[in-house]
């Protein structure tokens, strides 16, 4: 039941996403999902909704997934990406392919030992370039992670970043044993991220963690 209500509501989204202006397409979503350290263990609940964005989104629309590993601003951590075409035929054979790559991928990440080190900076740099080549009418960034960054000692990402136009929804953002001990470091690590991505340009921001009502989150503004 719980996956059902989270597709449903989810439509509710692409719905809201669908009516802004169009460009070459209809609208296109980035899904960047976490698959470093413990985290990877969330990967099923971003497929139920990968699964469903991809059975919803419409023929001019595109789709893409990509990961945040150590290293994640790189076009080979898109692991699955379909612009459809404008033929209704053409666009379910397209869907088609999209859905075993994406189950491909999630069987491989559920037999290997996560990522040690977490680039959500590069990651979302990456979906920014993806979102923005697509000259979509609505653009939006899906983030699934605990949205702690951790980079080796070589890795530099603390350089502005570009969404302008772009909206940002953390999903799931799930608590670390040091959030627990002290849940300001919850709190300001979100409001870091906040700040960073309206300071990039981001259209709107919002963090959902309960997925039983991410209709608070979707819904139509007035």
């Amino acid at each position: 039941m719980k996956a059902v209500s989270t597709l449903g509501i989810l439509g509710a989204f692409l719905f809201v996403v669908a009516c802004g202006p169009q460009g070459s397409h209809n609208q296109a979503v980035y899904v960047l999902i976490d698959t470093s350290g413990t985290y990877a263990r969330e990967i099923n609940k971003a497929q139920v909704v990968v699964n469903y964005l991809l059975g919803t989104i419409n023929p001019g629309d595109a789709l893409a997934v990509g990961r945040v590993k150590s290293r994640s601003f790189s076009e080979k951590e898109i692991v699955a990406k379909v612009s459809l075409g404008k033929d209704p035929l053409a666009a379910n054979a397209q869907k088609h392919a999209f859905s075993e790559q994406f189950a491909a991928f999630t069987k491989a990440e559920q037999q290997t030992k996560g990522s040690r080190y977490t680039d959500i900076t590069g990651g979302i740099i990456q979906a920014a370039e993806y979102l923005n080549e697509t000259q979509a009418g609505r653009k939006t960034i899906v983030i699934f992670s605990d949205m702690q960054e951790e980079l080796d000692y070589k890795t530099v990402r603390n350089i502005p970043i570009k969404l302008d136009g772009i909206r940002v929804v953390a999903l799931n953002v799930t608590k670390l044993d040091t959030d627990n001990v002290d849940p300001r470091r919850y709190l300001d690590r979100l409001e870091w991220w906040e700040k960073r991505a309206r300071t990039a340009g981001a259209s709107d921001w919002k963090v959902v963690n309960d997925m039983e009502h991410l209709d608070r989150i979707f819904k139509k503004k007035g």
